[in-house]
């Protein structure tokens, strides 16, 4: 039954539960999402959810969703999105780490940027472009889905800061220095090759010019000793925009350990937490771990080398035909506690990785319908609505308000 929700928003967003169910591996077992108080539905929609990396571009570009009501194809679409509040997503304009090697990464940005143009002149009612903070406060006052743009994956720079300026000018705010492999910026925290032990010489200049320009550093992604270069380096804060404590996944250098996550506080930056579960749960990490194995087998089973096109199509063949140990929201919810008892709650926000992490989203946060959800599990364990709402938005902004700040004072 779906409990006497007050508010029209509140009814809507009860009858939207009632009617979805899961996609997925456990959708049979799970039934119905579970229905929020009348308390989690109204932060959900008055507060402003900044989520620091959504993979929905490359979905739109490669598979040609519908982007209003695609039926679960995806984890977002605008009509799930506006239902639960979900109002400013970081949209990733992800390129691949295999066009560090072939060329065309720059070409492959501007693609998918301009696909998310095309996306909010086609509906421009429900879609629009933040390239500041005051226009994500804008739109979510006009009651639309606000799209900024950060890059992941800093290949497309190629070595010429005129294309970092070109991208700022395309809206990128923020740039994830690197990806699945060490590129001419960055060592990558998913590669053994740390050929620049943190930071190439290139990678070091380029975090200043983001200083000057207005372009967050996102050190999610890039090797522990690149971090603390970044940190040594920039005179803005910075954000991990998809990434978790490594408290919970002991060797997943992925996330981030309690000595980084303080550093990052000092640098009063923001630790944006990812739903995936091997980011999540020691034993969703020991499958990521283990998927190093699978990887080594899977390219002598197919005679095959060690590519970043080859691991792109490895990772997809995994999370096909391994199973998963799902985490729950409660999981989440355990990060962004450690989180703020470490540091305090000024520096954690949310960072879900929506279709980016494929089959391996939490119980309870299947998709963006699920963020109500989140909040009431926050809400269950005593948070205050001002601390709920720094961990949905307010925490991130204050952080893009910063570098802002700083670009313009240089």
């Amino acid at each position: 039954m779906v409990r006497n929700i007050k508010t029209r928003k509140g009814m809507i967003y009860g009858l939207l539960l009632a009617t979805i169910t899961y996609v997925g591996a456990e959708a049979a077992d799970e039934g119905v999402l579970p229905v929020p108080s009348d308390r989690a539905v109204e932060l959900a929609q008055s507060a402003i959810i900044v989520d620091g990396h959504v993979d929905f571009p490359s979905q739109l570009l490669e598979s040609g969703v519908d982007p209003i009501n695609n039926g679960g194809a995806t984890n977002f679409d605008f009509d799930r999105a506006i239902r639960a509040g979900f109002n400013a997503p970081f949209m990733s304009i992800y390129v691949s780490s295999h066009f560090e090697e072939t060329g065309g990464a720059k070409a492959r940005a501007d693609i998918l940027i301009g696909v998310m143009e095309g996306l909010t002149q086609q509906y421009p009612d429900k879609f629009t472009i933040s390239t500041s903070v005051k226009d994500v406060r804008k739109a979510a006052k006009a009651g639309k889905v606000s799209f900024a743009f950060g890059m992941e994956n800093g290949s497309p720079i190629e070595g010429d800061l005129e294309n970092l300026h070109h991208f700022y000018d395309r809206g990128v705010r923020y740039i994830t220095l690197a990806h699945s492999k060490a590129n001419h910026i960055s060592d990558s925290s998913y590669d053994d090759d740390k050929r620049w032990g943190g930071l190439s010489p290139f990678g070091r200049v380029l975090v200043r010019e983001m200083n000057e320009l207005g372009v967050i550093v996102d050190v999610s992604h890039i090797s522990d000793d690149a971090f603390f270069d970044v940190i040594e380096i920039s005179k803005a804060p910075v954000i991990a925009s998809h990434s978790g404590a490594r408290h919970f996944t002991p060797g997943f250098e992925r996330n981030m350990t309690d000595d980084m996550i303080k550093r990052l506080a000092e640098n009063n930056g923001v630790i944006m937490i990812n739903f995936g579960t091997h980011f999540l749960t020691k034993d969703g990490s020991g499958r990521r771990l283990g998927r190093d194995q699978a990887y080594v087998d899977y390219r002598a089973e197919r005679g095959l080398s060690d590519t970043a096109l080859v691991y792109s199509e490895f990772r997809k063949w995994f999370d096909i035909n391994v199973e998963v140990p799902f985490a729950g929201v409660s999981d989440v919810v355990d990060h962004i506690d450690y989180v703020r008892d470490l540091v305090g709650i000024d520096h954690v926000g949310l960072g879900s990785d929506f279709d980016g992490v494929g089959d391996t989203l939490p119980t309870g946060l299947k998709d963006v319908s699920g963020l109500p959800v989140l909040i009431q599990e926050m809400i269950d364990r005593g948070y205050s609505d001002k601390e709920i709402r720094k961990v949905l938005g307010e925490n991130a902004l204050r952080v893009w308000s910063a570098v802002e700040k700083t670009a313009n004072n240089n």
